[in-house]
């Protein structure tokens, strides 16, 4: 987390995704308004949608957005498995819904670990990573370059859940793509975030609040309230009464963590067990001898996050 005082370097590293393009959209919103986010690079994995898919989404995105970053390909599958996608919830193409403009850059020479980690050794500051996918990246840029861990302020990451799963009973859909990976950042020291299902399942965007983002007008909203409107027809037929923002609850959580309460645990990912793999355990009774390894969000002011959203999207016009 920041103190306003000072400008946060990021790299975003997702498989957009409607959530994560409303995450990134917070972030380069924050360098425009109050210029705290510095994005200096984005790289995908394959997670909602195959790796050539999210690639060509995050182009998409960050040409709406005006984020002006080198963009990487990252890793098509897991460490150890086969890729597991979700069209029933992203479509298709990862990101149905309103038509999005042609990209206007092309991809970075580079693949997105030798990017993250060039991001991370000329930076003076030290570089915060967010994670809205599975972590397959991060992962192997700690196993590839563990000189770097120095130069990480921390990684900001969406994915599991303590009390629930939502792909599987016990394991949210990022860390399940790729437990191996997230267990290896789990474990690398570098300090975390985690916003799990406990925070992201009660940070709804609701049909009023796609009203308010509606009437903004600008091309930004324009886009985002179909998204929206496109994200909750899926969860609605669930029960949700509103549109579940979970990769955003990672960025929001830097620039304003004052409307999140946080629980500092140690959380293990199982990366076995024929019922709970992909689960993430965390020790709430500290019943081990193991000190926190993540600061776990754990609940939020609804009302606070979506005026911000609204807010970000108002920074575009």
């Amino acid at each position: 987390m920041t103190d306003k005082k000072g400008k946060l370097p990021l790299i975003l590293d997702g498989d957009p995704g409607h959530d994560d393009a409303i995450a990134w959209l917070l972030a380069e919103a924050s360098r425009r308004t109050d210029g705290i986010c510095d994005i200096r690079a984005v790289t995908t994995v394959g997670g909602n949608v195959s790796l050539d898919k999210t690639t060509y989404n995050a182009l998409r995105v960050c040409t709406l957005l005006g984020i002006e970053a080198p963009i990487a390909a990252g890793a098509p599958h897991p460490l150890t498995a086969d890729l597991m996608v979700a069209p029933s919830v992203h479509g298709e193409s990862g990101l149905d819904g309103p038509a999005l403009p042609e990209p206007d850059r092309d991809l970075s020479d580079l693949t997105a670990v030798e990017l993250m980690a060039k991001v991370i050794r000329d930076s003076e500051d030290k570089v915060t990573i967010v994670s809205t996918g599975p972590m397959t990246n991060t992962a192997t840029l700690l196993l590839a370059h563990p000189e770097l861990k120095s130069n990480i302020e921390q990684i900001s990451l969406m994915g599991g859940g303590l009390g629930f799963g939502n792909w599987t009973p016990a394991a949210e859909f990022n860390i399940l793509v790729d437990p191996e990976a997230a267990d290896i950042v789990f474990r690398s020291g570098v300090p975390l975030i985690m916003a799990g299902l406990d925070v992201t399942e009660r940070a709804l965007l609701e049909p009023d609040d796609f009203e308010r983002i509606r009437d903004v007008k600008n091309p930004v909203s324009d886009i985002v309230w179909q998204w929206l409107e496109f994200f909750y027809k899926f969860h609605k037929k669930l029960g949700y009464e509103g549109a579940p923002m979970h990769d955003p609850c990672a960025v929001m959580a830097l620039i304003h963590p004052e409307i999140f309460t946080f629980e500092d645990y140690y959380v293990q990912v199982e990366t076995g067990g024929e019922y709970c793999r992909g689960a993430t355990v965390a020790d709430r009774r500290r019943v081990m001898d193991k000190a926190p390894n993540a600061k776990c969000i754990m609940n939020l002011n609804r009302d606070a996050f979506a005026d911000y959203i609204f807010e970000g999207v108002r920074a575009y016009g």
